[in-house]
């Protein structure tokens, strides 16, 4: 058999928060691959997406950035007739926008009585809607042909509560829960072509969290050493250790997975003592 089961040449990936360290990271491994990468994110930092694009191209990839917000249906349907109209349709879904607040959280000085509920719904909304949402629009592209792989990101906070983290570690789960329930949602309507699945990643250091793992001057906190301390392989994760599982589970090479949640974690979820 010659068939190579990961290739992804010449797909079309669609990647949701595609402006960030992991997200930059993702999208150029999978258009040094062959796919064609839809990068859509907010317009924060002006002409970024324009210049992650410029440098995809400069190898050799194809890319184009579209702004968007995933919790605004009429923007993200925009979105998605400018990439019917370029591409024609969508292969890779990648649901990566979301985020935490500080406001969510509950330091150690504080308690669950003084838990920002509103923060929490932000943080919700985001992570689950931000979610949600653009698989309501992009699916409609994998239904039409019956195929397309769908992938969801959840987090380490999904599988096993971490202190302080309360309403991400909410949100991520319902991502997981969502996952599953889509699995079985769109294969039995829709066909066994069309897959849904999650990666969870351990601790990374990302921009989002950086505070909180780092000092200012650059050591690592106090949470940081209890993190490597619960984590068997010692470290924090690099972003490019995530794109293997990625890889594989937006190619033919896991067409019969779905509803899975792929921990990508260094062991942290396997360690107890």
């Amino acid at each position: 058999m010659d068939r190579n089961f990961f290739d992804i040449s010449g797909k079309v990936a669609v990647m949701t928060g595609a402006c960030g360290i992991l997200g930059t990271t993702i999208v150029k491994y999978f258009a040094a691959q062959g796919a064609k990468v839809v990068l859509l994110d907010l317009d924060r930092a002006a002409g970024l997406g324009e210049k992650i694009v410029s440098e995809i191209k400069a190898d050799g990839g194809e890319a184009c950035f579209l702004a968007t917000n995933v919790l605004d249906k009429a923007v993200l349907e925009d979105n998605y007739s400018r990439i019917i109209s370029m591409y024609g349709g969508i292969d890779i879904l990648l649901n990566a926008a979301g985020g935490n607040m500080a406001s969510a959280t509950v330091p150690p000085d504080k308690s669950i009585f003084d838990l920002d509920v509103d923060a929490v719904k932000k943080v919700t909304e985001l992570n689950l809607f931000g979610t949600i949402i653009p698989t309501m629009v992009f699916a409609k592209a994998m239904v039409e042909k019956k195929s397309g792989s769908i992938i969801n990101f959840a987090s380490e906070s999904a599988l096993r509560p971490l202190t302080r983290v309360a309403g991400y570690g909410v949100a991520k789960a319902a991502v997981a829960n969502w996952t599953k329930w889509l699995c079985a949602e769109l294969a039995m309507k829709f066909g066994e072509g069309i897959r849904v699945n999650a990666i969870a990643p351990g601790f990374l250091l990302t921009n989002q969290n950086r505070t909180l793992l780092t000092n200012p001057d650059g050591s690592l906190t106090d949470r940081s050493h209890t993190i490597l301390a619960h984590t068997p392989i010692g470290r924090f994760l690099e972003p490019e250790e995530l794109l293997g599982t990625l890889h594989w589970l937006a190619s033919d090479a896991s067409r019969a997975v779905t509803g899975t949640v792929a921990v990508v974690d260094g062991g942290f979820d396997a360690f107890s003592i």
